[in-house]
């Protein structure tokens, strides 16, 4: 049996998240969402309200998320929700796997290390 593509990319989210220290997933709001001991760091989103996106949704330093979608309007949108609080969607088959560690271990690390 073929692997649905949104199963193959929430394998892949599912990796990096879970390779962190202390991180748990758990369903919140639908949508498998991954945790540190101080928080929610990254969310999944399956086209979410039908909204198209196949995507994760990670927190990102001030005016990061701006920037980047300024740069990369394919690749990176402002999610419903959390985007006031300047967190960043990221579509994922625009993205490598490199890239998405790196935008995943940031959001971490602002939850995660927050006192």
């Amino acid at each position: 049996m073929k692997e649905k593509p949104f199963a193959r990319q929430l394998n892949r989210v599912r990796k990096i998240c879970l390779a962190l220290p202390d991180t748990t997933e758990k369903i919140s709001h639908g949508e498998p969402t991954f945790f540190s001991k101080k928080g929610v760091f990254t969310m999944f989103s399956n086209n979410h309200h039908n909204d198209g996106h196949v995507a994760v949704w990670v927190p990102a330093p001030p005016g990061l998320q701006e920037e980047l979608i300024a740069e990369e309007p394919k690749t990176y949108y402002r999610p419903p929700y959390v985007g006031g609080g300047g967190w960043i969607g990221i579509e994922l088959d625009q993205i490598g796997d490199e890239a998405l560690a790196a935008h995943i271990r940031q959001g971490w690390n602002l939850i995660a290390k927050r006192k």
